[in-house]
């Protein structure tokens, strides 16, 4: 398997020679980050073995713990899946994808942190008007949103996904309203509003919208069951970069070869691109420093936890989680006796060697 931090040795210096006028600080960052991921010249950590007739001691290289790393935090992944699922409710659940056009994919990139906010904040604005004018629904929705900008190709592709239950609550009649049948907004509705409400949004923090913007945008609907597998889906790309290291499938001749899966034919395809335009495109991606790539409304939001379980309650609801034992940290075996080894000691600086480390 080809990593990240191999990439980044044999084509950093061509990356930064050739994309120099675009790569930002966060990008030089996640760059150092990733480097030097569990490598022996990078911080390390002592581990020592808990079986008191072996008590070795091992060093071990840090991980970056960088969230664009595709070599890290699969356990921090897990997590977010384990809390998410925490909140299910027995009712339907359906995943909706707002996408901006491509001719504002410029001024998106221009103004990450900006146009980032302001897909977040309409988003989030259209769906609880969509829900209180619901008929059926008159009330306050539950939804997780998570932004993603890339496409499997790995080209900039800014789009926000939502998890969205059918139900609501009515805060007036404090009662839990649901919606049956099998739409839940018209796509066509949802595409109009959110074009109008982004666009203003952009002018009003006095964003230049081009001539040629489309008048009509993509706004994709549709059911997912109880929302397990939404949920993994997108808890998987949380905490792990836009691509697995398992698909980074050769490098020679200064070229990377990487593999996608296509949705359109259900299959997957490879892509071959030189290695300091792979590492471009891999860190075009890296969002800005302290952005929340993934926020909760509603009665998910981490401040209505007491909310949920009342619900879950009244609802005679157990959720998934609740079956399963949370998934744990792995963890570090001794070589020599097979026991578990516990970590004593974090950051030792790579310039000093072992025998000059404290035990």
């Amino acid at each position: 398997m080809i990593t990240i931090s191999t990439v980044i040795d044999k084509f950093e210096s061509k990356y930064l020679e050739r994309y120099k006028a675009s790569i930002l600080p966060s990008h030089k960052n996640a760059l150092r980050a990733m480097k030097i991921c569990r490598k022996n010249h990078g911080p390390l950590m002592l581990a020592q073995c808990t079986n008191k007739e072996c008590m070795k001691h091992r060093y071990i290289p840090h991980s970056c713990g960088h969230r664009s790393c595709p070599h890290c935090q699969n356990h921090e992944g897990w997590q977010w899946i384990e809390n998410q699922l925490d909140k299910q409710l027995p009712t339907q659940y359906y995943l909706l994808t707002f996408t901006i056009p491509s001719e504002l994919r410029d001024v998106a990139w221009k103004n990450q942190r900006t146009v980032y906010s302001l897909l977040f904040q309409s988003v989030q604005n259209i769906l609880k008007q969509f829900t209180k004018n619901d008929k059926k629904l008159q009330g306050t929705p539950g939804f997780i949103a998570v932004l993603h900008t890339h496409s499997r190709r790995l080209a900039f592709h800014p789009h926000i996904h939502v998890v969205i239950a059918d139900g609501c609550i009515s805060k007036d009649k404090r009662l839990w309203r649901k919606k049956s049948g099998k739409f839940l907004f018209s796509y066509r509705a949802l595409a109009k509003v959110f074009r109008a409400r982004f666009l203003s949004s952009l002018v009003d923090n006095n964003l230049c919208v081009p001539n040629n913007c489309p008048d009509k945008w993509v706004v994709d609907c549709k059911s997912v069951g109880n929302g397990s597998k939404a949920l993994i889906y997108l808890g998987k790309y949380l905490y792990k970069g836009v691509i697995q290291e398992k698909d980074i499938i050769k490098s020679e001749r200064g070229m990377i070869t990487f593999r996608y899966f296509d949705s359109k034919d259900k299959k997957y395809k490879t892509r071959k691109v030189k290695g300091e335009y792979f590492l471009w495109l891999v860190m075009q991606h890296v969002l800005p420093k302290g952005f929340r790539k993934t926020r909760s409304y509603g009665f998910l939001h981490p401040c209505s936890k007491k909310l949920i379980k009342l619900l879950q309650y009244l609802l005679k609801f157990i959720p998934l989680k609740m079956l399963n034992k949370p998934k744990q940290r792995a963890e570090i075996i001794c070589k020599c006796c097979g026991s578990i080894m516990k970590i004593f000691q974090t950051m030792i600086p790579s310039h000093l060697s072992p025998k000059t480390v404290p035990t």
